[in-house]
């Protein structure tokens, strides 16, 4: 393994018959840190997971994980990692005390400590009160949490999350960013793929942009933003007859500027901070009443828009979707 580095993908490569599925895929994640991989369905992302996690045996190319070869040493990869997919995979038949305590017996771990471990974890998914019922009483994001829960029974170095938040209401999806925030800050290395643009943008210290199976942008949020347009100033005032003074006003401080009469809204192109602070300025020496006035950065959705054509959500109908193979070494 490359010094700090706890995964790395080196040239993966992936066909089904003539569908190439993930080409040429390259990054590596730094320990204790999070990177997030995002594209639209089908673009590879799951098949870039797979082949990491030896589910999948790639075409060419390799990758190594906490400095252990997805090729030569399979069952040191999987020691080393927890997979959370993108479909819960916990026993029905089992309690969900039952499924943690059944997979820590399988990594080998004592009961003693099982005991300890699975009350956390229950406590730390909200699943306490559940804890003694079968999974198959479960609504579906009780046991997208009790899935996730499993993947950490062993407190794994490096963690793969294949969108891990489906399933999950918003408050519940907020408290599992705390979780994995936790976890990161007690250093354990994470792969995000996710299909919610603000889950990456909260979550992730690097990005990498696929489509179509090829890496098309890498980056910190900030710089991938920046990728897809300037910062704009956005002045909210508080009266529509103002507006036009106003926007008179907001030329004298940027060349252009939209108008939306509807909401009230002006915007303007700005560099940064600097400039928001300087058009502040000029409308606290004047008597218009202003409701709002901030720094609105590109999103990463637009970001997707920007590096794709389309928007996250978009089909492919290829990559992941080419075929479900699964190859256990």
């Amino acid at each position: 393994m490359t010094r700090g580095l706890a995964v790395e993908a080196i040239d993966l490569v992936k066909r089904f018959d003539e569908t190439v599925a993930v080409d040429g895929v390259s990054f590596s994640i730094p320990a204790g840190s999070v990177l997030g991989l995002l594209g639209p369905n089908g673009a590879g992302k799951t098949t870039t997971v797979r082949m990491l996690t030896t589910l999948s045996v790639p075409t060419s190319g390799t990758g190594r994980v906490a400095g252990h070869d997805i090729l030569q040493e399979p069952e040191a990869v999987r020691r080393s990692m927890g997979l959370t997919g993108q479909a819960a995979t916990v026993d029905e038949l089992l309690t969900g005390r039952e499924n943690i305590r059944l997979i820590g017996r399988l990594y080998g771990l004592p009961m003693t400590y099982l005991r300890e471990r699975a009350d956390r974890l229950l406590e730390h998914f909200a699943l306490t009160e559940a804890a003694d019922r079968m999974a198959k009483t479960y609504s579906g994001g009780m046991r997208r949490r009790l899935d996730l829960a499993v993947s950490l029974v062993a407190a794994p170095p490096v963690l793969f999350l294949d969108e891990p938040t489906t399933g999950l209401d918003p408050r519940s999806r907020a408290e599992l960013w705390e979780v994995l925030k936790r976890l990161v800050a007690d250093g354990t290395t994470l792969l995000l793929t996710t299909q919610y643009l603000e889950e990456a943008d909260h979550l992730a210290d690097q990005i990498v942009v696929i489509d179509k199976g090829k890496v098309i942008a890498s980056g910190t949020p900030m710089q991938l933003k920046d990728q897809a347009g300037k910062a704009s100033v956005v002045v909210t005032v508080s009266y529509a007859e103002d507006l036009d003074k106003a926007a008179d006003l907001l030329r004298s401080a940027a060349p252009e500027v939209y108008v939306d009469r509807t909401s009230r809204r002006l915007t303007a192109q700005a560099s940064g901070l600097s400039d928001m602070t300087r058009i502040a300025g000029v409308f606290a020496d004047s008597r218009i009443a202003v409701d709002d006035l901030g720094l609105q950065r590109p999103s990463l959705d637009d970001v997707f828009l920007h590096l794709t054509g389309h928007r996250a959500e978009a089909d492919d109908n290829a990559a992941d979707q080419a075929r479900p193979e699964e190859v256990l070494r």
